[in-house]
């Protein structure tokens, strides 16, 4: 696919960006390059290859599902401000 000046010019305006004409062949040069890598890589034959969710093939290590402190709701509520059914009171923010 053959990029050329404007589609980088449109690109750029579409995503809200303000490029010069300098930035613009810049840019123009880049995006050939990454163009180029993609034409590239769809020339693989990956018939039979199993797509992957991550390259690596481990496993999350999880810890055990288990209480590890107490209960403290009581006592930090005493120090609040406002507290009413075991809820933070708090000031209206939004009208």
């Amino acid at each position: 696919m053959a990029l050329e000046h404007a589609d980088v010019l449109r690109a750029a305006h579409l995503a809200r960006l303000g490029l010069d004409d300098d930035e613009a062949a810049h840019y123009l040069d880049d995006l050939g390059r990454i163009l180029a890598m993609v034409d590239q890589l769809q020339t693989l034959d990956t018939e039979g290859v199993a797509p992957l969710a991550h390259p690596l093939e481990t496993t999350q290590q999880l810890r055990v599902d288990e209480i590890t402190e107490t209960d403290q709701r009581d006592r930090f509520q005493r120090c609040a401000p406002a507290v009413e059914q075991g809820l933070y009171l708090v000031p209206r923010v939004v009208e």
